[in-house]
């Protein structure tokens, strides 16, 4: 009976395993005709040279050429260059330039807004105004190894994002090289979809998130941006293992963020160009605004104004393992709670912590207490800064260590690192990409 019921379901198969074929397509041989009478299954491999239209693909079709690159997809300038109605489509080795620039009709090198599953979008190069790709309300899609060239004499708000991704589940982003668009990639309104092996450069934002839950941000490169990883409105995220490298704003931004952990990541230069100077902007290697309830370990923050920067009720965080070396200002907290940033003993290293280990356990014996009552002035009122070294600011800080009571409540780590924690070191690939940007 199962013998049977085996062979039954083989018959049932064979058909459509026997009309899946190859297409062969020219430049000048009418590729939308051959798109539209593609079924299921087909592969339909472009010939070398340019293919000037919109297309749409309405069946489950691989669309890809045998030399990566050789077939390039021409949008003329508007509208989607591929614009995609179905699930089961496989987009491969192919070059896509020239879409529209019409931000508010979407218009995309490769646009799906259906409740499509089972895409994948690998080795393309794309090169437009618009957005790179966009995937909407879809499950189970893939876009790997893509290659994403924005315009750069477009002002960065008139350009669209290198890869959109909007009400999406069980998404794989990996791979990936991105600049010179508005943001690198963009999540909104989207759950348990992973970011991997990015690289990010030239552009307002490297990964942005907005209403999100559920997602994870591992192992990418943000680098020549203003901001490496913006985190906004989302929670339960696990961000782990990035790096960012020469930003003027922040490395890692998070706005309303809550039950994330954001751990064994590396942010080193941030630094607001002297253009760029005004009041209250200085760069800050993590900004911390309105958010709590999470896990901040075994990043390493180097060389930025301002190491890390809490304020808007920001509490309930763990804070431990990270190493703060070169900060001219290692931590701005505005908040009148005080907060321990240790965890089981373990605290984490300060390059400006001038205490001693005596005991040889690898831990200061001396509490850090980052700021005063003369910090928290400075911020109130940024003008005093230019009495700093000033003798009645010193007296002011002699009084404060004398007398604790009249210290405010802030930052304090109770057992400082003495050395710096050997990170989690990042994998070989952002290794080789990164090596001439140390």
């Amino acid at each position: 009976m199962l013998t049977l019921r085996l062979s039954w379901l083989l018959l049932c198969c064979l058909p459509a395993l026997a009309l899946a074929q190859t297409l062969e397509a020219t430049p000048n041989g009418g590729l939308q005709a051959l798109l539209d009478s593609a079924t299921d299954g087909d592969i339909i491999r472009l010939a070398p040279g340019e293919y000037r239209g919109n297309f749409v693909i309405r069946h489950g079709i691989s669309l890809t050429t045998d030399t990566p690159g050789s077939a390039v997809i021409n949008a003329g300038g508007q509208d989607h260059a591929l614009l995609l109605l179905g699930s089961n489509i496989r987009i491969e080795n192919l070059k896509i330039i020239n879409w529209g620039h019409d931000l508010t009709a979407q218009n995309a090198g490769i646009y799906s807004d259906k409740q499509a599953g089972d895409i994948i979008i690998r080795h393309n190069s794309l090169s437009g105004d618009g957005f790179g790709i966009w995937l909407q309300k879809g499950r189970q899609l893939k876009v790997l190894d893509n290659r994403i060239r924005g315009n750069p004499e477009l002002r960065s708000a008139d350009r669209g994002n290198g890869i959109q991704l909007s009400t999406v589940q069980d998404v794989e982003v990996a791979g990936n090289d991105i600049s010179q668009t508005r943001d690198g990639i963009y999540i909104i309104s989207s759950q348990h979809n992973i970011i991997r092996n990015n690289t990010m450069h030239d552009l307002r934002y490297g990964v942005h998130y907005m209403y999100s839950h559920s997602n994870k941000v591992m192992d990418n490169f943000a680098y020549d941006i203003r901001a490496g990883y913006a985190l906004m409105s989302s929670r339960l995220l696990t961000v782990t293992g990035n790096r960012s490298l020469n930003s003027e704003d922040y490395g890692f931004l998070m706005n309303f963020i809550t039950s994330s952990t954001i751990s064994h990541n590396r942010i080193k230069h941030v630094w607001t160009k002297a253009e760029h100077k005004a009041l209250g902007r200085e760069g800050k290697g993590l900004f911390v605004y309105n958010s709590g309830y999470n896990t901040i370990s075994y990043n390493s923050i180097d060389t930025a104004e301002i190491g890390i920067h809490l304020t808007a009720g920001s509490e309930h965080t763990q804070v431990y393992g990270n190493s703060f070396s070169n900060n001219p200002v290692q931590v701005k907290y505005v908040s009148n709670r005080e907060q321990e940033w240790s965890k089981d003993g373990q605290g984490n290293f300060w390059s400006n912590y001038l205490g001693w280990d005596l005991n040889r356990d690898g831990k200061g014996d001396t509490p850090f207490e980052p700021n005063d009552g003369i910090d928290k002035l400075v911020w109130q009122y940024p003008e005093a800064k230019v009495l700093l070294d000033s003798p009645a600011i010193l007296i002011l800080r002699w009084i404060q260590r004398q007398f604790p009571l009249l210290k405010p409540a802030g930052i304090k780590d109770s057992f400082p690192l003495m050395q710096a924690p050997n990170p989690i070191s990042a994998p070989t690939r952002v290794e080789a990409l990164t090596a001439g940007h140390n």
